[in-house]
């Protein structure tokens, strides 16, 4: 056996000559010093990775995973999600108690033994097998993704973002399988439940917007575009900020607590301008202004949460058509219940409907009550009109990133760049924009996007998002110093839906897609 010992002063290497035993009296040791021989290099891997070298698996930047305990990954995979997860087979236990009839019972109840089994695999950090074929739409993606990129994974040491969608992809599967369940949404209850604790904010805006918008009289056509600007930029802080009421985030929160998220006056919007750390809501302005000159366009909603953010979101497009900045509003939605308080089909006709014909709010006055009537009358009306459209693609439901929809879904790339403008809401959907990895906080957003930004025909994209994860990018030269400053001042900053960012790509609109 021969030891080498290391120049850097490293443990001695010991090597045996194979076959050979130690001649008698010999040394048992020899060891070698290797003192002029270079040092052992630490090489670390250049990032970003080259386009070629980018999977699911592999992200431009490091990913986050499960096991990264300095991450929110951690977190999200330790607790939150087997805290979801037990909220949902609580809220489809009620329903199985509330039924009479022996075959739904029976049905459910087989529902509900499925979400055992994945809450057993979730809190065991099983091995992510396929999905189910249970004639949705996305299975072949989801199986091609799983057999390409992530066989042997599991959910703590696949890439984060994969693995919490492949969560909520086995719940729908938990249903989606059943006879009379299929549709079943876990979390109706609770999005519905916390819009009706919405009041006060509820009717601060819409006792503002009931009646059609007009400028003031004798007012010259650059007062008319100073007053549009200012209502764009407050209403974008509206859409933006009401981003704050996620229910996958706010487990148990009281309505104190949903009245200070909510806050929309406009004191507290110039105090929360501060807190926009890439901020590109002049540049946005200069965008819609554009579209507006052009005789208007079509602007599209890739949708976050359900109930007061969908709320917010209908109150901006709403300004949008009556202030000719567009012509035609679209709706992107998931087709099934998706990371709590995501809008589905379902989500949109109840907010629309519950305005003109509900009584949810008991203690409003009839004036406010009238108020809301009116403002979901037209905006009901705008749907039939052609104004306003809702759509769900299934690859809004999918474990891919958007980085993959110019090649997963051309069809879906393609409708997108028709838009004149698309309007990217809440975390979750920036996540998937940047493919959710441990970018520098420097990072341009057009760079951050990937695909989305620099593929022929990639239309122009906002991303409006209050910051409740890890990856944060576009905060411009001096974004590193930023970042690092509020990790040493403010631990959680990153979570804490304190700070947001309004960025702005403008892609190649115009240009012929182009697919390989």
């Amino acid at each position: 056996m021969t030891s080498i010992s290391q120049p850097n002063g490293g443990e001695p290497v010991a090597v045996h000559a194979k076959g050979s035993p130690p001649a008698s009296g010999a040394p048992a040791r020899v060891t070698l010093h290797l003192g002029h021989l270079p040092s052992k290099t630490n090489m670390s891997v250049p990032y970003p990775r080259s386009p070629s070298r980018v999977d699911p698996n592999n992200p431009p930047w490091p990913a986050f995973r499960g096991y990264h305990r300095y991450s929110f990954a951690h977190a999200t995979m330790g607790v939150r999600l087997p805290t979801i997860l037990g909220k949902a087979i609580d809220d489809a236990s009620r329903t199985l108690n509330e039924q009479s009839s022996e075959d739904l019972i029976i049905d459910l109840a087989n529902c509900l033994e499925r979400m055992d089994q994945l809450m057993v695999d979730l809190s065991g950090n099983a091995k992510l097998r396929p999905v189910i074929d249970d004639d949705e739409a996305d299975v072949a993606l989801w199986n091609k993704e799983i057999a390409k990129y992530f066989q042997g994974k599991d959910f703590m040491n696949a890439p984060w973002l994969f693995a919490e969608a492949y969560k909520y992809r086995r719940l729908h599967e938990c249903f989606s399988v059943s006879k009379y369940w299929k549709d079943y949404d876990v979390f109706y209850r609770q999005k519905c439940d916390t819009f009706s604790r919405s009041a006060e904010a509820v009717f601060e805006l819409s006792m503002r917007f009931a009646e059609p918008f007009k400028h003031a009289a004798n007012l010259s056509d650059a007062e008319k575009l100073e007053a549009d600007r200012l209502m764009f930029l407050e209403l974008t802080q509206v859409c933006l900020w009401g981003n704050s009421t996620d229910l996958s985030l706010l487990i148990n929160m009281t309505e104190e607590q949903i009245k200070s998220l909510q806050s929309t006056g406009g004191d507290h919007l110039a105090a929360t301008e501060k807190n926009i750390l890439g901020n590109h809501l002049n540049q946005l302005w200069d965008t819609v202004k554009s579209i507006r000159e052009k005789m208007g366009g079509r602007i599209d909603f890739v949708l976050d949460n359900a109930g007061f953010e969908l709320y917010c979101d209908c109150v901006y497009a709403d300004f949008l058509i009556q202030s000719g900045l567009a012509k035609q509003i679209r709706f992107h939605g998931k087709r099934y219940p998706w990371f709590v308080s995501d809008v589905t089909r379902k989500d949109w006709e109840w907010l629309l409907n519950t305005m003109v014909y509900g009584h949810l709010f008991p203690k409003a006055t009839e004036v406010e009550r009238e108020s809301l009537r009116r403002l979901g009358d037209r905006w009901k009306q705008y749907e039939r009109d052609g104004k306003w459209v809702y759509e769900q693609h299934p690859f809004w439901c999918t474990g891919y990133t958007f980085w993959d929809l110019h090649s997963e879904a051309p069809d879906l790339f393609l409708h997108l760049s028709h838009s004149d403008l698309v309007f990217f809401k809440g975390d979750l959907n920036h996540r998937k924009l940047t493919y959710d990895c441990h970018a520098p906080a420097s990072t341009p957003f057009d760079v951050a996007i990937g695909p989305m930004a620099s593929a022929a025909g990639a239309p122009r994209i906002c991303s409006l998002r209050t910051i409740k994860s890890d990856v944060v990018v576009g905060f411009g030269e001096d974004g590193d110093v930023i970042a690092k400053k509020l990790d040493d001042e403010e631990p959680g900053w990153k979570i804490s839906g304190k700070y947001a960012v309004v960025l702005l790509s403008e892609g190649r609109p115009g240009e012929k897609v182009r697919f390989a």
